[in-house]
């Protein structure tokens, strides 16, 4: 039985300092200490706990949904290396005896790299097998539950990997922490999946019928060629578009769009019954967190979907500074809302945002 004293997080390559640091600042609010091994654009962030067992406290203690740059975080031991080629399996259970009865599902998986997915048939392959050898320990259950621990083995080399478990109610539901999202043929562009991501990420499925509900009214700032616009077509929304470039053409043929040649930091809503704002501007971060905080104090929308794009330097700092802002914005004028923030699949140098606005009876005092 190997000792758990390891925090495993996925994240984006070229984004490990910046996973890396919000682990360490996360874990000393809570008092646990350790440090980030980091290697560039590996893909993952390993934090090492200088006592074994609050490894373990930290996956339980830190709500997976607030970590911005990880996109799955999982307990484990020691590498395991030099494993037999005629027998990997064995190692891999050993280190999991002990630790994990009755898991609802086995993950082997790897890092998104061009090295990692050189593996990604290996793995595939090899999860068969794993599966049943875990099953005849009683280590995993006969059939997958969401709401049980999810065992994890991350192959870093095919005789090397790090064992160990999330749990199931505070881990990310995708394998790798990536959603499988196809591209609609129809779309005007890639960035309609970052959308179309964000609303699987921040809004649970059982909700999607009332808060992504047809009729409902919305703005696109920014909105040209449509990418995201589209999402919310697709959703038969009405949308008003705010852009001075053009739209994609079969966007306008839906009749459900309205196209305003404009300045999304200029432009004011036409109605007062708008429930989405949604907005991928290239802007300073900060910018475009001032016009979030602008909507939503005035009560002009009742959720925001928003990306920030970040600097080359200081980006975890840069994040910390807008979402503090935003949130003391509308803690000083009574808004209650719920912030959510992840750096996404089909995100690059930016995060999105999802702001929900809780009414309350005070009514908005408007600022310009």
């Amino acid at each position: 039985m190997q000792t758990l004293n390891k925090v495993i997080l996925y994240c984006r390559s070229g984004f490990e300092k910046e996973c890396a640091a919000e682990i360490t600042d996360r874990a000393s609010a809570l008092g646990i200490y350790g440090f980030a091994r980091v290697k560039a654009h590996s893909a993952y962030v390993i934090f090492e706990c200088y006592q074994a067992q609050e490894a373990e406290q930290l996956v339980s203690k830190i709500a997976f949904t607030t970590l911005i740059f990880a996109r799955q975080m999982f307990v484990a031991g020691d590498l395991l290396d030099a494993l037999p080629s005629e027998d990997r399996i064995t190692p891999i259970i050993n280190a999991l005896d002990g630790l994990v009865y009755g898991a609802g599902e086995v993950r082997v998986e790897v890092a998104d790299t061009n090295e990692g997915k050189a593996l990604a048939g290996f793995c595939r392959k090899f999860t068969v097998p794993l599966r049943q050898a875990l099953r005849q320990r009683r280590l995993l259950l006969k059939t997958e539950n969401r709401t049980k621990p999810v065992i994890h083995v991350l192959f870093i080399a095919s005789d090397c990997c790090y064992v160990g478990y999330s749990l199931g109610k505070n881990n990310s539901p995708f394998y790798m922490g990536i959603p499988r999202l196809k591209f609609p043929a129809d779309a005007p562009s890639r960035s309609t999946l970052k959308l179309e991501e964000a609303f699987y990420v921040f809004i649970p499925y059982p909700e999607w019928e009332e808060r992504l509900a047809p009729g409902m009214h919305a703005v696109d700032l920014g909105a040209c060629p449509g990418g995201w616009t589209y999402q919310l077509v697709k959703r038969s929304m009405m949308v008003s578009a705010v852009d001075n470039g053009a739209m994609h053409p079969k966007l306008m043929e839906t009749g459900q769009v309205k196209h305003y040649r404009e300045d999304g930091f200029k432009f004011e809503p036409k109605r007062l019954n708008i429930y989405w704002l949604v907005c991928d501007m290239v802007e300073k971060p900060a910018k475009v967190a001032e016009l979030m905080a602008k909507w939503l104090i005035n009560g002009w929308c009742r959720e925001a979907i928003f990306n920030l794009k970040l600097p080359m330097k200081k980006r975890y700092e840069e994040v910390k500074s807008n979402l503090h802002y935003l949130t003391e914005a509308l803690n000083q004028r009574g808004i209650h809302v719920i912030i959510q923030a992840k750096q996404l699949y089909h995100d690059r140098e930016e995060i999105t945002v999802h702001v929900q606005r809780i009414w309350g009876s005070q009514i908005p005092q408007q600022i310009k």
